[in-house]
């Protein structure tokens, strides 16, 4: 079941604010997005490999309601909305305008790790953040990389640093990495 109580097919997806379903025909790459640098340079990375995997990307931020203990002043506030504007952004910066073809951003309630977990039941890959920051508590994706690294039934693959390789941002989806020992040989990506 959804979050919502309606029953989803495996496969199928729920559009933000739409409340309609689309199956994904083409295979997937999940990227958890939280809007931090880290996650910025996972859909960096998830679009140079999309050609590779021959896969779409699809861009998951998550949300939860956080409970609150003692008085407090009512703030009207609508975390999917947020969650929805800090996906787009992210998106928009990590692709500067220029998305990439079948995008899905995609906005779930739960914690990230337990949602990027059933992702990549279906996914080719999920990539995720070394770092997260806590724009919302439970989107740390130091916490949620390590979990989804353990518990995701596809590969994992754990974005560090601030750029892509060289070799991945001159000719995104042809890439291939020199054997460190290895001088001359080279090894394609799946």
């Amino acid at each position: 079941m959804s979050d919502s109580g309606q029953t989803v097919d495996p496969g199928t997806e729920t559009r933000p604010g739409t409340g309609m379903h689309q199956r994904s025909e083409m295979p997937t790459i999940v990227v958890g997005v939280d809007g931090s640098a880290p996650s910025i340079l996972a859909l960096r990375w998830a679009m140079a490999l999309a050609p590779l995997f021959k896969a779409s990307i699809r861009a998951v931020t998550c949300w939860q309601y956080q409970i609150a203990i003692g008085t407090f002043t009512p703030v009207i506030w609508n975390p999917e909305e947020e969650a929805q504007k800090i996906c787009a952004e992210a998106v928009a910066q990590a692709f500067n305008g220029n998305l990439p073809p079948g995008l899905e951003m995609t906005v779930s309630q739960g914690p990230a790790a337990k949602v990027l977990v059933e992702a990549s039941k279906t996914a080719q890959l999920v990539v995720v953040g070394s770092r997260g920051h806590g724009g919302f508590e439970g989107l740390l994706l130091g916490s949620v990389s390590t979990t989804v690294a353990e518990h995701a039934k596809c590969p994992v693959l754990i974005a560090h640093g601030t750029d892509l390789p060289a070799e991945l941002v001159t000719a995104p989806g042809h890439a291939s990495f020199e054997g460190g020992s290895r001088a001359g040989s080279s090894h394609a990506l799946p």
